[in-house]
């Protein structure tokens, strides 16, 4: 948050100073990065709170609720920087200073770098709402990019090219409005209870299946809540099992499932008697 409030003061900055409205643009996408990040934190906090008599499966939905609203954001950032990019296009102004394109290089650096350094902690944690922000940071990083080739175009074109830089701005937010529609998705699926991406229940399935006395898992669903995942699994077994016997069953099917995928928060095991 801390180098994205840097970052925007940086390009708006230069944006003013040096007559490119594709910095300023920028220096947007940079302020809502700082606010997308608070988002991220804020969602992260709540759902890493334990369940409690309120809310009994925990509060990991508020990730998704957090990687949505950000995923918002993204599309209001998008469409606002259009919509001044053509205001910008259809009013005549002065030639981009030369040395904004060092600006936009600095960047780029660090913007690429924080993108590929949150989404590695993204895909490490499976949060939705991380990997938002991270594609966050690859939008600004895109903006920069367009906005270095605009200028240069300005620059390299002379008299009558002024407003390539614009043209690069609204090419940019067409790009951020794509990336937000993509990342709004995944966090609906997981408000909406959608079987997890990868191979989850395969993996759970082959765990329940290699405990000893499992004859057959018949059904088997999952869900993912924030950073966790919840399964409901139904395993057949001896029908002349006793009670206890079942009991202990289940918790050992619940036991190498948890083992396998640490990530599971919870597994709901149906014992049901094995019918050939």
């Amino acid at each position: 948050m801390l180098v994205n409030a840097a970052l925007a003061i940086v390009k708006l900055v230069a944006g003013l100073v040096g007559n490119t409205y594709a910095l300023v643009a920028d220096a947007v996408e940079s302020t809502a990065d700082i606010f997308a990040s608070l988002v991220v934190w804020g969602g992260l906090r709540v759902a890493s709170r334990d369940p409690d008599a309120d809310y009994p499966f925990g509060y990991g939905k508020a990730e998704s609720v957090a990687a949505a609203v950000v995923s918002m954001m993204l599309m209001a950032a998008a469409v606002g920087i259009g919509i001044e990019a053509v205001r910008e296009i259809r009013t005549p102004h002065n030639t981009p200073a030369p040395w904004t394109l060092l600006v936009l290089v600095g960047v780029l650096v660090v913007k690429y770098g924080m993108f590929r350094r949150v989404r590695s902690i993204g895909e490490e944690s499976r949060s939705t709402a991380v990997r938002a922000d991270a594609w966050h940071h690859a939008s600004d990083a895109i903006t920069s990019a367009a906005a270095f080739i605009g200028i240069s175009i300005a620059l390299w074109g002379g008299p009558g090219w002024e407003d390539a830089d614009d043209w690069a701005a609204l090419f940019a937010s067409t790009v951020i409005l794509y990336n937000a529609v993509l990342l709004v998705r995944p966090a609906i699926h997981d408000l909406m209870d959608k079987t997890p991406e990868g191979d989850i229940t395969g993996t759970v399935r082959s765990a329940a299946s290699e405990v000893e006395s499992v004859m057959a898992v018949e059904k088997l669903t999952a869900r993912k809540a924030g950073m966790a995942y919840y399964v409901d699994i139904h395993v057949q077994a001896d029908p002349g099992m006793s009670l206890r016997e079942a009991h202990e069953l289940s918790g050992a099917v619940k036991s190498a499932i948890r083992a396998r995928i640490p990530e599971v928060a919870g597994v709901l095991v149906h014992m049901e008697p094995y019918e050939g």
